[in-house]
């Protein structure tokens, strides 16, 4: 279906234009990238809102929920603008509001106060502040408190926690304070909103397994936040298609540390699981991608069950499966763009919605890389199992992992006599846990991309393959060519590319700003068995 516009404002605002093209076909691909605010109503909408379309003049796009609540507009109930995939630019992005909009998913405003997330980014809180209400409409607060909004409705119609403890897992400090907001935001109690969405699809009971379930780890019941027990809550998290579900969870399972991570890709459900170091304690999830429980053909979804110490932590934890994922990806974009060379083409044609997973924990993927240098996928794995049965913190997870993957504490005071390998790639593993474990040198996902190249790169050892790799998981850079790579190298000259570094990188800009999703296709190309792909780096 095709719009056309001939209004004033939409022939002088061409992003006007295109997003109103946007809402007028109900186009789903932009669930996420902006808010749709309609005056004559005051609701906001997703793009793909099926009601009436709006009359351009009466229309405000916004690219927050947050900066669209702070003009004073509600949430539609129809189309629950609040329960689609993240936006594309946050997750990918290098600049100040980007960086800070990974912090605000991870939960730091709620832990940290603004305080700490100016000090995170390096700036002053009025600075982020101003940068924030510049390029997205709203301060750190109101996008803080539109994470719990979302937060808390995912709980509400998702799961039978009672109404206390979805205030809490939310991030909310009191109960009254999240009354206050859902009704602000949703227009709609707490209670009403979990009834209408029960009307649309039942919950299960208390103490059932399946989607909506939530238990302790002796049977039924709403678990609390004293350390000793665990909440298990399952919930469908949105992305969008297409997606290569086997590409990524094959990739996770051929990396899949023992103990720390269980993989199983037999079935038309997909799964995989690991530990997790959170906020407020040890947890841990398990990832499905397959049909609906009881339905062999149904619509496939993307299941997530979290065991969780505190409650607290569910925001980030979700956080860090959708980076894990790659779930907030643009697919139709990267696709659109890698097709264009036809040496590339076939391979999109192929998988298209080919994900780069990320990472859950910064340092983690850091001795990962450093471990895997120059040798073998298998063989890296095998190494990393070794230091986790020898350092790790036992965490018995419900859902099969039993050990939480070593701190950089850990592997500073307990590495050298269990890290293997070359003298120059011991060394320099033991240096940067030691140095991650002393504070001398700090990762995130929120790291300026120059900076943490730079100083990865000053550590003994560390070279651009490393600050590459790292770059491309932690920070989900998606314009990385690790141009050193021999795996990656090896599938170029399978595609009919060139295979030589300078050739090569010189033919990878037209891939930009997606060479990160290129070399994935060349990694594939390298070898067809999900085993095989990027571990090893040239001198």
């Amino acid at each position: 279906m095709t719009t056309t516009l001939a209004t004033p404002r939409a022939a002088a605002d061409p992003v006007f234009a295109e997003r109103y093209r946007a809402i007028a076909s109900r186009d789903r691909r932009f669930d996420g990238q902006f808010i749709t605010a309609v005056s004559s109503t005051g609701i906001y909408c997703r793009p793909s809102c099926p009601a009436r379309t709006p009359k351009p003049e009466n229309v405000t796009f916004y690219l927050t929920s947050a900066a669209a609540h702070e003009a004073g507009y509600r949430a539609c109930k129809r189309c629950l603008p609040e329960a689609v995939p993240g936006t594309p630019s946050w997750d990918l992005g290098h600049d100040l509001s980007a960086r800070a909009m990974r912090l605000v998913a991870d939960g730091v405003v709620d832990r940290e106060g603004v305080d700490g997330l100016a000090a995170h980014l390096g700036y002053s809180p009025r600075h982020v502040h101003r940068v924030l209400v510049a390029e997205l409409g709203a301060g750190p607060v109101a996008l803080a408190r539109a994470l719990r909004a979302q937060t808390a409705r995912a709980l509400l119609t998702g799961t039978d926690l009672r109404l206390a403890d979805v205030a809490f897992a939310a991030g909310f400090g009191s109960v009254r304070q999240f009354n206050d907001t859902i009704t602000e935001v949703f227009d709609t109690t707490p209670g009403e909103l979990r009834r209408r969405a029960r009307r649309d699809r039942p919950i299960p009971p208390r103490g059932t397994t399946g989607p909506g379930a939530v238990h302790g780890p002796d049977g039924p019941g709403v678990v609390g936040d004293d350390g000793g027990t665990t909440a298990v809550l399952d919930l469908t998290l949105p992305l969008r298609e297409p997606f290569d579900a086997r590409g990524v969870f094959a990739f996770l399972a051929a990396r899949a540390v023992d103990d720390v991570e269980v993989a199983d890709l037999a079935g038309p459900v997909l799964s995989y699981a690991r530990t997790l170091a959170l906020p407020h304690g040890p947890g841990a999830f398990r990832a499905t991608y397959g049909p609906p429980p009881g339905r062999a053909r149904g619509t496939a979804r993307f299941h997530v069950e979290l065991e969780l110490t505190s409650v607290a932590d569910l925001p980030a934890a979700i956080a860090r499966v959708r980076r894990l994922f790659d779930l907030d990806a643009d697919p139709t974009a990267v696709d659109a763009a890698l097709a264009a060379d036809p040496a590339l083409a076939a391979s999109v044609r192929a998988v298209p919605g080919i994900r780069v997973p990320g990472a859950v924990d910064a340092t983690e993927i850091l001795v990962r890389a450093l471990v895997g240098q120059q040798i073998s996928v298998a063989a890296a794995r095998t190494h990393l199992s070794r230091l986790a049965v020898a350092l790790g913190t036992p965490f018995a997870s419900r859902f099969g992992p039993t050990l939480l993957f070593p701190t950089p504490a850990q592997l500073a005071e307990g590495g050298a006599d269990h890290v293997r390998g070359p003298a120059r790639r011991t060394a320099a593993i033991l240096g940067v846990a030691r140095a991650l474990a002393d504070g001398s040198l700090a990762l995130s996902s929120a790291d300026d991309p120059a900076a943490q190249r730079a100083a990865l790169e000053a550590m003994p050892g560390v070279g651009p393959w490393t600050s590459g790799y790292v770059a491309m998981r932690v920070l989900h850079d998606p314009d990385v060519l690790l141009d050193g790579d021999l795996a990656l190298r090896a599938g170029a000259a399978a595609l009919g590319l060139p295979d030589d570094r300078r050739t090569l990188t010189a033919h990878a800009e037209r891939w930009a700003p997606w060479r990160s999703y290129a070399a994935m296709h060349l990694w594939r190309a390298a070898a067809p068995r999900p085993s095989s792909a990027p571990t090893k780096e040239t001198p």
